[in-house]
């Protein structure tokens, strides 16, 4: 028995509390995991197994009631790994980190308490004006997990959806094909001695790469469109001379939206809106039933007839094309999803103890510090300071300053 069981043994508690013990009284993180409000939201942040390695390195984690739910993680599968089960939200902000999945609302900021670490999501063309407001009033520090970037400069969680987003709307498209959908009764793909079916992918970014992936592994014909050529490059070395690829030349384009069963708008903006390139005419010259999935609809879409609709009711028809405009397609798959964010987020906290807090991995690590846009209250994002016509403060001078 090792030096650690045996003060465990002596004291009448297991290796697993002395572990905790001892790491407490270092350097520790107390994280709190609300239930999210999001409309339709289901993934949470982190698996039960990723509470258990957080709880096993010392750290605190308190995660609200009903907050894995969604995903299918109830809360005894995380009470059993160490994690604290509350069903006051009050407590669950009382944390110093907090760490969720949607943007923070207003009525969640004024839960918050001062000069708190917030961790969630927050496009800057999404962003509301009072939450930011609320935020720098308490000065808090806030971290937007799509500016997160890996070691290879990658932003890690957007990819990770992104990948997630892709797949599943090609498999959503072959379900809205078939009978038991209203579609046209086609198999997304083909078999022997019968055509297969032709799908358009507008984007040719991951969230394209992987649409049309998945769409040539079933056996469709695949076409991609996408204003970048470096892009539609990559596209087709990684997937070979199967896929066709072409730069967005309307009279092309609209040709093969015309022709084709199913077309998915995957093209989107940096900031602000997305290009809308496919017209209401076009859409009413498609053929019936054909299936419309708009993955940019959070940025006001591809599709000029595109609607925002629900997990609930995720379609409408219009001109007889069936239209898939749901903004989360993520939280369709929400298990998967959870596990993919898990395994990112999980890593970054171990970082933010292992470099000694939060201020040493903003020195330590670029891709952190990419992804701060809230430091002390003090705006450093250059996007949502340019939206809201704001300065952006240098967070580097703003860390010194701070030492």
């Amino acid at each position: 028995m090792n030096e650690l069981g045996k003060l465990a043994s002596q004291a009448m508690i297991s290796p697993k509390e002395m572990l905790f013990e001892k790491k407490k009284n270092g350097k520790s993180l107390f994280i709190g995991i609300p239930k999210e409000t999001s409309l339709q939201e289901k993934r949470i942040c982190l698996t039960p197994l990723a509470v258990a390695l957080l709880v096993e390195n010392g750290h605190e984690v308190l995660i609200e009631t009903g907050a894995g739910t969604g995903a299918n993680f109830l809360d005894h599968h995380y009470s059993e790994q160490g994690a604290r089960i509350v069903s006051s939200r009050e407590e669950i902000y009382q944390a110093d980190l907090i760490i969720k999945v949607g943007s923070p609302t207003v009525s969640e900021v004024k839960l918050m308490k001062e000069r708190q670490v917030l961790l969630s999501s927050q496009q800057p063309s999404l962003m509301n004006i009072e939450v930011l407001k609320a935020l720098m009033h308490k000065k808090i520090t806030a971290i937007s997990y799509e500016y997160l970037r890996d070691e290879g400069g990658c932003l890690a969680v957007v990819r990770a959806m992104s990948e997630i987003v892709g797949a599943t709307a090609t498999l959503i498209a072959g379900e809205y094909l078939s009978n038991a959908f209203g579609g046209k009764g086609l198999m997304l793909g083909g078999v022997t001695g019968v055509a297969s079916t032709e799908v358009v992918i507008i984007g040719a970014g991951t969230v394209g790469e992987q649409a049309a992936r998945t769409a040539l592994a079933l056996g469709a014909q695949v076409k991609v469109f996408d204003n970048s050529i470096y892009k539609l490059r990559r596209l087709q070395n990684n997937l070979g001379s199967l896929v066709f690829t072409s730069v967005i030349q309307p009279i092309i384009l609209n040709k093969a939206v015309i022709s084709s069963d199913v077309v998915i708008g995957a093209l989107r903006a940096r900031n602000g809106r997305s290009a809308c390139v496919i017209s209401e005419e076009t859409v009413s010259k498609m053929k019936p039933n054909s299936v419309v999935i708009d993955v940019s609809i959070d940025q006001g879409g591809n599709f000029e007839t595109s609607e925002v609709t629900s997990h609930d009711k995720p379609v409408f028809r219009k001109f007889d094309v069936i239209h898939y405009c749901v903004p989360n397609i993520a939280s369709r798959v929400a298990r998967t999803a959870t596990y993919a964010m898990s395994n990112i987020f999980t890593s970054i906290l171990l970082d933010f103890a292992e470099l000694g807090g939060l201020k040493n991995a903003i020195w330590k690590s670029p891709g952190i510090r990419s992804s701060i846009y809230l430091y002390q209250g003090n705006l450093t994002n250059a996007d949502m300071a340019s939206r809201f016509n704001m300065t952006a403060k240098d967070l580097d001078l703003l860390v010194v300053s701070s030492l």
